[in-house]
């Protein structure tokens, strides 16, 4: 019970849960306790900008219209009145078209009729405005004793905004009063809420469903990997894992897939060591064994003899070692699968090296290596890998070259890319065995054991593969073989080796 409390797909449908149930309670947070003060807030604001664009305009021909359009839509009661409270016009909200149009037509008149007269009722030719509040006197004291001619009301259930105008052209200061309604959301607040707890328990509800079906859905590509991972070392597993629900799961399987590979690799590897290496190793430790046992029991008093036996013990230690340090190598390169920090190599100044180490070798058995290597051919890799996968060309050459003697080693640069190509005359390789060669162990197994484990041109493949470049081989039996490397030369070498991984 424990586990599944913990599980990925209880786990993402509880943060689905608490993530709907924070939005909500920001939105309860929002609609009930701030909302009234917010609308105030706004309300006040739009009425004062209200004022302001009344004042920037007083002077306008149409200030009758500024003044009604503002009044519509900001909910608002207007008044401009003399400083003794007589009404030089108003509007409000209510007021109809024939009203405006009769305003206008009483406004082109008020600059050119010096008999006009208003009232404070509101009266002007026979016409009646909207009565002044009861406070009006009150309000026109107030702004008098105002320092910035600026007076401002804030009730309960309304705002008051006053302040002075130049109105006309009578060159007189008028009196603005503007009043609006602060409590005209209250109804439609309730309205809110009683919507907003609907939509609430509605929204959770769907939320809890929605939740569970998308952690469902996130889960299940989850759970086959899981158990796609668990049975990854066995020899056969069912893929149930479906691609393309997202990009990162697709990503992580298909390094799952990759690291199947690699491990059915290796457990093939480690089979192939166990029957192959097993068995050659067991004839020079049987050689070293007999022959020491010789040693105690029958040749220990023929100097000669016993000389000859222990020379034969040290030549099967050496080519144990020399098997057992392949194949660690080999094991090495194969977990490995990329070349760290490449560097830029002097190519040519590596062959002639390896060339010269072993022509005074192969100078013992009246063998000779003859070069052809162009100058300042440069590759980027690991050094000591490249040395070793000449290293056992030239010594797999040596080693077929049968009774010519002769081998010949060219390196040359052609199409941006360092070939390297390296030549006997021995017998030469079957063409049906010419794609095989490369494969580990077949060497020793296949052609007449003259190799030390069958690992030597596998570690070639493996390094030149690791170096983005081919390995090749061209062979006419009786006539010879020729081992060809191709790497990028110099610059056009592209260096991002680490990213490579050899598969075999």
């Amino acid at each position: 019970m424990k586990n599944k409390l913990r599980s990925f797909k209880v786990k993402l449908w509880l943060y689905f849960v608490l993530f709907t149930a924070l939005i909500f309670s920001v939105l309860w947070i929002l609609q009930t306790v701030f909302f009234q003060s917010f609308y105030d807030d706004m309300l006040k604001s739009r009425t004062r900008a209200a004022a302001e664009k009344i004042i920037e305009n007083s002077a306008s021909e149409n200030i009758s219209e500024i003044i009604d359009e503002l009044s519509l839509t900001n909910s608002a009661l207007v008044y401009i009145t003399d400083s003794d409270g007589n009404i030089v016009y108003s509007s409000d909200q209510f007021k109809g078209i024939s009203e405006k149009a009769h305003i206008k037509q009483m406004n082109g008149k008020r600059s050119s009729d010096s008999d006009q007269s208003f009232g404070r009722h509101g009266e002007e030719s026979g016409r009646k405005y909207r009565l002044l509040p009861e406070d009006y006197e009150s309000f026109l004291d107030e702004l008098e004793a105002s320092e910035n001619g600026v007076y401002e009301i804030s009730a309960e259930d309304s705002y008051v905004y006053g302040t002075y105008i130049d109105y006309g052209t009578d060159g007189e200061k008028y009196v603005l009063y503007i009043s609006t309604v602060t409590q005209a959301m209250g109804g439609a607040v309730e309205i809110i809420r009683i919507q907003l707890l609907w939509g609430t328990l509605i929204s959770i509800a769907s939320g809890f469903v929605l939740a569970w079906f998308i952690a469902r859905s996130f889960s299940a590509p989850v759970a086959s990997l899981t158990e796609k991972a668990e049975h990854i070392a066995e020899d056969e597993t069912e893929d149930r894992f479906k691609r393309g629900f997202c990009s990162e799961l697709d990503e992580l399987n298909d390094v799952l897939d990759e690291t199947a590979v690699r491990l059915r690799e290796s457990r093939d590897f480690q089979r192939e060591l166990l029957a192959n290496v097993s068995h050659d190793l067991r004839t020079p430790l049987t050689m070293i064994k007999g022959y020491a046992e010789m040693v105690r029991d029958i040749s220990r008093t023929d100097e000669q003899q016993c000389s000859e036996d222990i020379g034969v013990i040290v030549r099967e230690a050496d080519r144990l070692t020399a098997m057992v340090n392949e194949i660690l190598e080999y094991s090495e390169m194969q977990s490995a699968g990329k070349v760290r920090e490449p560097e830029e190599v002097d190519f040519s100044g590596l062959v002639k090296r390896v060339c010269n180490n072993f022509s005074s070798l192969y100078a013992r058995e009246n063998g000779r290596i003859e070069t052809d290597i162009t100058e300042n051919i440069t590759v980027n890799g690991n050094i000591g890998r490249l040395e070793r996968a000449v290293y056992n060309l030239l010594d797999n050459a040596v080693r077929h070259n049968g009774d010519s003697k002769v081998i010949n080693v060219s390196l040359k640069v052609k199409n941006s890319m360092a070939e390297l190509r390296i030549t006997d005359h021995g017998n030469g390789i079957p063409e049906e065995e010419l794609q095989n060669i490369w494969d580990r162990y077949y060497t020793y197994r296949q052609r007449d054991k003259k190799g030390v484990s069958g690992l030597g041109l596998a570690i070639v493949r493996q390094i030149v593969q690791m170096h983005y470049g081919t390995c090749s081989v061209e062979s006419k039996q009786g006539e010879g073989s020729t081992f060809i490397i191709e790497l990028k030369a110099g610059n056009s070498y592209n260096v991002q080796c680490t990213m490579y991984n050899v598969q075999l």
